[in-house]
């Protein structure tokens, strides 16, 4: 398998480049207002410089990082700088350190480029710029970073256009084909997901050598846990390697999982190890769930109770026995789905739901549910499978509550009361009679039973319902018509309050 990386010439470690995007060196030749001509060297097109820098020193090497143009004016050239030697010095110690490119200006010092450095540069394969009088080498520098800049932003474009399209194909029906789909396209090139056994599961993209495919599984071994039963902590999250010319890459998904995504692709630009991440994080999340079989196990359970199964039946597929539900409001905007998963993950639970602006969380009995930053919440007492209904209105009138008193988390008080003497057919029998007036007006009965739990407070009421205060006061006096009730009669309250938990 071809490497990487080419030895350097000398026993000098190779330099390290900035982390900066490259510009094509062509690319500052073009500039029609710097007039630059290259003279000397290979033009080659794949040539990119990382900055620019100006010296004077006879030996430049210690001040560079690898990747610039240096500048010059010759200051430094002796004036017996005539044999060719001290110029064959100069450009090796410029190649040693890493130098992309040599830039000679013509004036004031020398009127044109010495032949003697345009031999060296030749020699040396180094990239020979000359720089005529009008052009000052901050111009030239102005115009590498402008370049860069446009190319950093170049960048950043691609990787979002990527970022959101990869996003878009994980939310399909096909979600792992649809991403590698994606991600081919994007890096024009061939992607692979290995399965924990090394076998391709699935592929999408242009068709590859078997040579290169063989080089690519062989470094997959690189990253999969099992290749390093000593080390599993240890081993690389990701490796690169080139074959034939073909640039290849494996990224393990997920933690001890054995899913890798392998990428190979003819050319290697700036933001595809970024793309192929985000890509591995997505595929970590369909493969782990897949992996797991939570995602198979929730979807026999749906299946289960569209098909008439009873919720006690379905609970041990969710992992579920007793729950509490938990309804929660953000504070700032809507919820989305997003902050919707992310709450379940703060409550340790996966079951979640998003609808009507309420995020329904079902979490187990034994996790105690904590006040979340930027939320409102109402918890349910603890509830078996066929009592989750009644824990689902428990915990959206602990919400209401929370949100009139501004409380951040607001459990519902399940203990012993009055009511629990009476029994629960009779106290049944007397609510509807009692609430007769109001059968089939729902708005006025959820209204009065709010603002009997908020004693009488207008504007809570108005909160915790989300309406205006004058709505609450039209609809509460519509009540007492209706009922033909005082409630200002703490007795005729009471009395309310009990019939209308029990509708």
């Amino acid at each position: 398998m071809e490497g990487s990386h080419t030895m350097p010439e000398t026993n000098t470690p190779a330099p390290a480049v900035p982390p900066t995007p490259p510009v094509p060196l062509q690319a500052l030749l073009a500039r029609e207002d710097l007039a630059l001509r290259q003279i000397a060297g290979p033009a080659d097109a794949g040539t990119v410089i990382h900055g620019a820098h100006t010296s004077e020193m006879a030996d430049p090497f210690p001040y560079l990082l690898g990747g610039e143009l240096l500048l010059t004016a010759g200051v430094h050239i002796p004036q017996a700088a005539d044999s060719g030697a001290y110029f064959a010095d100069y450009v090796s110690r410029i190649v040693a350190g890493g130098g992309a490119a040599l830039g000679f200006g013509v004036a004031p010092v020398h009127d044109t480029v010495p032949p003697a450095l345009v031999a060296a540069c030749e020699q040396r394969g180094l990239p020979l710029l000359e720089v005529p009088p009008h052009t000052t080498f901050s111009a030239v520098a102005r115009a590498v970073w402008q370049l860069m800049a446009q190319a950093r932003l170049a960048e950043l474009r691609r990787v979002t256009e990527a970022q959101q399209s990869l996003a878009a194909a994980a939310a399909r029906p096909d979600p792992i084909p649809s991403v590698l789909r994606r991600l081919s396209r994007r890096l024009s090139g061939r992607a692979v997901l290995y399965g924990p056994d090394g076998t391709e599961v699935a592929a999408a993209g242009r068709e590859t050598p078997g040579e290169v495919r063989a080089a690519l599984a062989g470094l997959v071994d690189v990253v999969r846990p099992a290749s390093h039963p000593a080390k599993t902590l240890s081993h690389p999250a990701s490796a690169t390697d080139t074959h034939g010319g073909v640039h290849l890459a494996v990224y393990a998904l997920g933690a001890g999982q054995g899913f890798v995504l392998g990428v190979a692709s003819a050319r290697r630009e700036a933001g595809d190890h970024t793309i192929a991440s985000v890509a591995a994080v997505l595929l970590a999340l369909l493969t782990g769930e897949h992996h797991s079989g939570a995602g198979a196990a929730r979807s026999s359970a749906l299946v289960r109770l569209l098909l008439g199964a009873p919720p006690e039946e379905v609970a041990p597929l969710l992992g579920a026995g007793r729950s509490l539900v938990v309804h929660a409001r953000p504070e700032a905007q809507a919820p989305d789905p997003v902050a919707a998963s992310a709450l379940g993950a703060a409550l340790g639970s996966p079951l979640v739901d998003l609808a009507d602006e309420v995020v329904r969380v079902l979490v187990p009995a034994d996790r105690a549910p904590q006040p979340q930053p930027g939320w409102t919440l109402g918890v349910s007492a603890p509830a078996g499978p066929r009592e989750w209904p009644a824990a689902d209105t428990q915990a959206a009138r602990a919400l209401a509550r929370a949100r009139a008193t501004r409380a951040p988390l607001l459990r519902h008080a399940a203990r012993p009361a009055l009511a629990d003497l009476v029994p629960a057919a009779d106290a049944e029998t007397h609510a509807r009679t009692l609430l007769a007036p109001l059968a089939g007006q729902p708005a006025l009965a959820e209204t009065l039973r709010a603002w009997l739990s908020l004693h009488g407070s207008w504007d809570r009421t108005a909160v915790a319902l989300g309406v205006h205060r004058n709505t609450v006061r039209q609809r509460v006096a519509r009540c007492a018509a209706l009922l033909e009730a005082d409630l200002d009669d703490p007795d005729v309250r009471m009395e309310l309050w009990f019939a209308l938990r029990h509708p």
